[in-house]
């Protein structure tokens, strides 16, 4: 049975690492991609390397941006004394594709894991508690999602700004139990914001 080139298969193995991508459906994007060399495979790999080179995380809040800080960071039009705590960036992206939100963000990293030896040195909760202290923060949202490890994490970022006085509230109906922000719509995610409860005790 004829196999495709070498350099081809290496590009399939790649692909194949993508999410939602198993090796046959890596084949047949790569079918694709050079079936369209010119329309979308030159154009995707020229915006990949432009990608690999320019984007970086922001340093205050750990969101991607092609400068030191991002434009969500940099906007003046932005409420500073709100920040909305993140597990990822693409929670941060599933939060701005409402509009409903128009203060600022914190990227965790990821959350609390137990399981996969992920602790609270290994986010950005530091980072966080620097914030409150140097922003003028009055109120932290917490966005994480609705799984055992989210509500792990979201207890011990209570416990790490309970000194500071901060008001600490978080998204309310509309979020399922075990659900992801990234896979909600827009319309539930805006409820959830605004419904938001102040969390007692912190």
């Amino acid at each position: 049975m004829s196999q495709p080139p070498t350099d081809i298969e290496a590009l399939i193995a790649l692909m194949a690492r993508l999410p939602g991508l198993g090796p046959r459906s890596a084949r047949r994007a790569v079918l694709h991609l050079i079936r369209k060399r010119g329309q979308v495979m030159l154009p995707l790999a020229t915006a990949m390397a432009e990608v690999a080179r320019s984007v970086q995380e922001c340093g205050r809040c750990g969101n991607l941006s092609s400068t030191p800080l991002c434009p969500i960071c940099t906007d003046p039009r932005r409420e500073g004394a709100e920040i909305c705590v993140v597990e990822d960036i693409a929670d941060l992206w599933a939060m701005e594709r409402g509009g409903s939100f128009r203060g600022r963000y914190h990227v965790l990293g990821g959350t609390l894991s137990a399981l996969d030896a992920v602790g609270p040195e290994d986010l950005r909760i530091p980072a966080l508690v620097g914030r409150i202290n140097d922003e003028g923060v009055s109120e932290v949202i917490l966005a994480l999602n609705a799984t055992v490890d989210g509500q792990t994490t979201a207890h011990y970022i209570q416990d790490a700004l309970a000194l500071t006085g901060v008001r600490i509230s978080a998204l309310a109906q509309g979020v399922p139990m075990g659900g992801e922000l990234d896979f909600l719509d827009d319309g539930t995610i805006s409820a959830a914001l605004k419904a938001r409860k102040i969390i007692p005790g912190a």
